[in-house]
């Protein structure tokens, strides 16, 4: 996420001269590659100037306190000017109604209707009981997406597939969700391929009908700048609430992130950073100021792990960490764990330092599923013992899992670097400190 921007960042910062004060002349190239970073990152270069123009401000004439570096210190300022461009604080979503109707919005291929599951199933894990409206009857077998999705997360779907009146179809959906005493309902609406003024009249239409706690507008994070001016007109005619930015896991330049609260002046609400229903994440700028600054965001990274980790696992996993005892069997619990929280680049960025560790190290989702079946193909004195394992068991290991030799000595390197960097850092302990899972 936003990996060119944070290093672009970084090596504008590291370039910070000077001792005991930041002074006009020290922070002059600094600031200018940082303007720099924030233009090809897609950022509105009248916002770009204002923030730079902000966080020099703020610099010049800082007395450096001992132990802490000029780039330190600016890199501090720089986080705070970031978190107060995407908006300083977390802004909730308004779930109030009986029942609570959200409306969803955006153009065709935005993940609209993936979002609405993602969101969906956020609410459920809540405790709260959802119903999804399918309510794109333009776009070919959407509604048949959604009852896929409504089936993998376990949300019942309301659908009227003869029907060729969307709005009639959400309304009914309301009257549906109230007989079963459902508290929030999500409406799907149909995309498009552009903005258009029927398009417009349409959604329009529907928030005055239908009058929702909510209308979210979901966007494209990877379209860059465009993803800024598709957000200002919808919100020019449908004035929503929040913003939505999808696709963060992928090749986005960031500068909607960074822009979009500026320019258009809602709240981002909600980031979606993967495929899977449960990658959906509440959107906080301080915490994701932090992340594109390679700070991480340890926070979010508990609050992820608290709902897979049990206090009395987590001491057990410590004890054995700090006995230097952690083998292959807690490697596989880990890894298992780990695809339970979401996409592995995301979870790595949130650790501060973790990713600069492992910039050379090519770990994904599709590695960690070919590390478990190679582990499940291990004897449990192979797992429970890694220093056992010779060519010959690597080579059976290696038919037994459907890898080659090279895959499993692979696992065993990483296994290796992982174990000492534990080792070393103690940073999985001070995480579940952190956590309230240790003591």
């Amino acid at each position: 996420m936003f990996e060119n921007l944070s290093n672009k960042l970084a090596r504008a910062i590291k370039t910070l001269k000077g001792q005991g004060k930041i002074t006009e002349i020290n922070v002059a190239s600094t600031i200018k590659e940082i303007r720099r970073a924030l233009v090809n990152a897609d950022v509105n270069y009248k916002v770009a100037k204002e923030v730079t123009d902000n966080i020099k401000t703020k610099a010049l004439g800082r007395d450096v306190l001992i132990a802490v570096s000029p780039g330190q210190l600016l890199t501090k300022i720089v986080s705070e000017e970031l978190a107060t461009l995407m908006g300083s604080e977390k802004v909730a979503i308004n779930i109030t109604g009986n029942p609570a109707i959200i409306l969803m919005a955006g153009l065709q291929g935005s993940g609209k209707t993936t979002f609405s599951g993602k969101l969906a199933l956020h609410f459920k894990n809540q405790g709260q009981t959802v119903l999804l409206a399918a309510c794109d009857i333009y776009r070919p077998a959407a509604i048949e997406q959604l009852k896929v999705v409504g089936t993998q997360i376990g949300v019942e779907v309301y659908a009227e597939p003869e029907s060729k009146n969307a709005l009639q179809i959400a309304q009914q959906a309301i009257e549906y969700a109230k007989a079963k005493h459902k508290k929030i309902v999500i409406v799907d609406t149909a995309g498009r391929l552009a903005i258009d003024e029927a398009m417009m009249q349409e959604i329009a239409g529907w928030k005055k009908t239908l009058q929702p706690a909510e209308t979210l507008f979901v966007v494209d994070a990877m379209t860059g700048q465009d993803a800024v001016n598709t957000a200002k007109a919808f919100d020019e005619q449908l004035d929503f609430d929040g913003v939505v930015l999808t696709k963060l896991d992928g090749d986005a330049r960031g500068g909607a992130a960074l822009s979009i609260r500026t320019v258009v002046d809602k709240p981002i609400k909600f980031i979606s950073t993967g495929e899977k229903m449960d990658a959906i994440d509440v959107f906080h700028p301080d915490r994701m100021a932090k992340r594109i600054l390679g700070m991480g965001d340890v926070i979010s990274f508990v609050e992820r792990a608290e709902q897979l980790y049990d206090e009395q696992e987590a001491r057990k996993l410590s004890k054995k960490i700090h006995k230097n005892q952690f083998d292959l069997n807690d490697f596989l619990s880990q890894i298992q764990k780990v695809k339970k929280m979401g996409n592995v680049k995301d979870l790595v960025s949130m650790l501060p330092g973790l990713g600069k560790t492992l910039k050379d190290t090519d770990i994904d989702d599709d590695m960690l599923q070919s590390f478990e079946v190679i582990i499940q193909s291990m004897t449990p004195h192979e797992r429970a013992n890694p220093a056992v394992l010779n060519g010959r068991r690597r080579k059976r290991i290696a038919l037994g899992s459907g890898s080659s030799i090279q895959d499993v000595n692979n696992l065993i390197t990483h296994f290796s670097k992982l174990r000492n960097m534990v080792k070393k850092t103690g940073e999985m302990k001070k995480l579940m400190n952190l956590a309230g899972l240790s003591r």
